[in-house]
């Protein structure tokens, strides 16, 4: 298992081989919320993500962190399982496939993250600034979350799980379900993962894609 998944979820012996823990694909599923945010001018500026963890690695991940004892995990508490994870995820992009007109969208340094627990589950939000803002008038904008060898399994939350933000009154937004539909991988040995080359794109599949036309 690359130790980097490990260390940018902080899986660490949870997810280990040996651990007691039978292994399958996905190992964490996280419920995904993205706003596309527009500046003044209409330009695409950074993507902002909420995103919420299962219990299972919520509880694992939070253990020890309420240093005060309350009951209650703060902001100041979190702060450095946030910093590890937005260290770790930024080496993966994110997880974010940003595309304009089928060019790949480069991002900036990250900004205002933070975590808090809700429901007993961990939320992680955070800033994507697009390092270059541009105008996506005319051109599609598509937007893919997902990891390419399925260790996480990233699904859009109830509701509203895309917004735009600020956007030109001519923007539509659309949604197109996996290419995997229900397939699961869940009956796939570890062996299996562990012979796919590292640009086999497994977890491709299974994203959803949203896509932004502008007029």
């Amino acid at each position: 298992m690359p130790p980097l998944r490990l260390l940018a979820l902080a899986f660490a012996a949870f997810l280990a081989p040996g651990a007691g823990i039978a292994l399958a694909h996905p190992h964490v599923q996280v419920e995904t919320e993205t706003r596309i945010t527009h500046d003044a001018s209409g330009q695409v500026t950074a993507v902002e993500h909420i995103w919420t963890f299962d219990e299972m690695y919520s509880t694992y991940a939070t253990q020890g962190l309420d240093k005060n004892g309350d009951g209650q995990l703060s902001r100041e508490e979190l702060a450095e399982l946030t910093n590890v994870n937005v260290e770790h995820l930024g080496q993966q992009r994110f997880f974010t496939v940003l595309k304009h007109e089928r060019r790949f969208v480069s991002f900036g340094a990250v900004r205002d993250a933070w975590s808090e627990v809700k429901n007993g589950k961990l939320v992680l939000r955070f800033t994507v600034p697009v390092a270059t803002p541009f105008k996506a008038a005319g051109r599609p904008l598509t937007v893919e979350i997902y990891d390419p060898d399925y260790f996480v399994a990233f699904v859009p939350a109830d509701g509203e799980p895309m917004r735009l933000v600020d956007a030109p009154a001519a923007c539509k937004l659309d949604y197109t379900p996996p290419r995997g539909g229900g397939q699961s991988a869940a009956t796939l040995s570890e062996s299996f993962f562990q012979a796919l080359g590292p640009n086999a794109n497994f977890g491709a599949q299974f994203a959803g894609r949203y896509t932004v036309n502008c007029q």
